[in-house]
């Protein structure tokens, strides 16, 4: 088998083959590549590197990546729905709305839905069933006593929203309290109470070296102005001395800035596939900061991107599981419809996407059930209640409506619904097919009423 050899020339990427041959291919382009792509906002975080080659960083498909620092930040993985959005607020707060959500498309690759593409939900919603109505207020009350007995005070009256009282968290406009100033034409003594501690007196030493035991003495003073004692009438004075007094303890240190050590070795690479990190450290010890010093300026840590080259593990998804087989005896030539003859059905599903040593699906392949052929038979049938109104359609446009359904239900044989299988065990018993329900006819229908209805008070289009 020929042995190839690789050159990169810009642009190109060169396989020279040991036989003579030569094949070229176009390179991708260099993307800003990010180590994770959160499906449901559609963002990219944990930067690993700008430069990096587009085929290198989607080697590991949970990866993200923008073509510029203005572009989208875009998915390596195949194309695939993303969560639907949270519900919007519904469009009033009180009656009958609507509320909105969405889901996008977003992936590199190809896959089960087109990149790029919206898709919008709209449905009724209802906060309370009534609207508030402000109620009004009854008259005031007389006014209360003045609030001192010597100088000037407040008195105060009061009101209810009771006139009417105000209906579905309605309320009454303005305040249920006025107060205005009074005067009682007396005069009151004032007491003296003691200002703030003023700033203690600075020590005599600014800094001193380690062991230093100096303890000079520091003082500070107060006044007694908050407020001072009234003289007519007269008012205490204020209790104590104005005067404090402590020794000057925990002296500051002469400050010492640090200053960097040199930086660490580069760690190992993050990863083991796709793109990852190295981080390279250094630290502030040479010397470090003491006493109040600066720390060293700027960072400790660099990071560098690192390429390995190997494409990530990607595990099997199931896809859905395919419809139950026709039920039936096998072998024996028997018509078992519409009889209480047991037979058998199955179902498959497949497990797609495995790459590069990832891992199967968890789980069978294949099941199959024991079942009663019920297709095309003729039951009694009844109509069952009406159906959760349906999301309104179109989500977005004009007159949007909304549906409700009742059916014709067909009330199943009273077969026996269990079975003993092998080894004892007890296997359940299902119908499969669609039987013919016969009901009385309602409004003119024998199988299906539809109800119509507008959505009220939606929200305007987006986008």
């Amino acid at each position: 088998m020929p042995v190839p050899w690789v050159h990169l020339l810009p642009s190109l990427l060169v396989v020279f083959w040991s036989s003579g041959h030569l094949e070229t291919f176009a390179e991708a382009e260099d993307v800003l590549c990010y180590e994770r792509f959160d499906d449901t906002t559609q963002t990219c975080s944990g930067l690993l590197g700008d430069g990096i080659n587009q085929q290198d960083c989607c080697l590991n498909h949970q990866y993200g990546f923008r073509e510029g620092l203005g572009g989208a930040c875009r998915a390596c993985h195949a194309a695939m729905w993303s969560e639907w959005s949270e519900w919007s607020p519904c469009s009033v707060t009180c009656m009958e709305g609507a509320q909105r959500r969405s889901r996008k498309c977003h992936g590199s690759n190809a896959g089960s839905c087109v990149e790029g593409r919206r898709e919008w939900e709209m449905r009724s919603c209802s906060l309370r069933d009534c609207c508030p109505v402000d109620g009004g207020w009854s008259s005031w009350s007389a006014w209360s006593p003045c609030s001192v007995t010597c100088l000037s005070g407040f008195r105060s009256r009061k009101r209810t929203c009771t006139n009417p009282a105000p209906v579905c968290g309605g309320t009454c406009p303005g305040d249920s309290e006025e107060r205005e100033p009074c005067d009682t034409k007396q005069v009151c003594p004032t007491h003296g109470n003691w200002g703030n501690w003023g700033n203690w007196e600075p020590c005599p030493a600014t800094c001193t070296p380690e062991g230093s035991g100096a303890k000079p003495r520091q003082q500070r003073h107060r006044l007694c102005n908050n407020p001072s004692p009234s003289t007519a009438p007269p008012g205490n004075p204020c209790q104590g001395s104005g005067l404090d007094h402590q020794d000057c303890v925990g002296l500051p240190y002469c400050p010492q800035d640090g200053n960097w050590g040199g930086w660490k070795n580069f760690s190992p690479c993050s990863v083991t596939c796709g793109v990852g990190r190295q981080v390279m450290k250094r630290q502030c010890d040479s010397p470090p900061p003491k006493h109040g010093g600066r720390n060293c300026p700027g960072e400790d840590t660099q990071h560098h991107p690192c390429v390995t080259g190997v494409p990530c593990p990607v595990n099997g998804q199931w896809t859905e599981w395919s419809e139950w087989s026709k039920c039936e005896r096998l072998g024996l030539g028997m018509n078992i419809n519409c009889q209480e003859i047991t037979g058998l059905q199955s179902r498959k599903r497949r497990c797609l996407g495995k790459a590069n040593s990832g891992k199967s699906c968890d789980g069978k392949i294949s099941e199959s059930r024991t079942c009663y052929n019920i297709h095309f038979c003729t039951l009694t049938g009844a109509w069952s209640d009406w159906s959760p109104w349906s999301l309104c359609q179109p989500p977005c446009g004009p007159n949007p409506m909304k549906t409700r359904q009742r059916e014709c239900k067909p009330e199943y044989p009273d077969y026996p619904m269990t079975v003993e299988g092998e080894n004892g065990i007890i296997q359940d018993i299902h119908f499969w097919g669609t039987p013919v329900p016969k009901c009385d006819p309602l409004q003119g229908q024998k199988l299906k009423v539809v109800e119509r209805a507008p959505c009220l008070n939606v929200l305007p289009c987006e986008d």
